[in-house]
């Protein structure tokens, strides 16, 4: 199922959109944290939904958002199985079995790394 950008969702899509692409190479975060950073605590699945439609539009590194364990949950939704973790790999990040490996250390929380003074 590839879902688009539609007048409903697209404001919240494009939120997504403009935190992901702030992630840095080498570093992920999770569904959870971008929703949260977003004011919408609850709504990580919505942001999941953002990620799936990700791949239609150049530059948004989608491979870089995990589920909170660190889990590869996204990794159906890209051209092949194997694409999400090769992404990781180019940019230094280890997954093991479908795990970020070190998950904690390389996590990115836009609450925090987008603070404003």
């Amino acid at each position: 199922m590839i879902l688009t950008l539609n007048e409903r969702n697209k404001d919240f899509f494009e939120s997504v959109f403009a935190v992901v692409r702030l992630i840095p190479a080498g570093r992920v975060t999770s569904y959870g944290a971008i929703a949260k950073y977003l004011g919408t605590a609850k709504s990580s699945r919505m942001v999941g939904w953002a990620m799936n439609a990700s791949h239609q539009i150049p530059g948004i590194p989608a491979h870089r958002v995990v589920n909170r364990n660190g889990m590869l949950t996204g990794k159906m939704h890209f051209s092949n199985e194997k694409e999400m973790e090769n992404l990781l790999t180019t940019e230094g990040i280890e997954a093991v079995n479908d795990v970020i490996v070190q998950f904690k250390l390389i996590f990115w929380d836009p609450t925090i790394e987008l603070a404003m003074d």
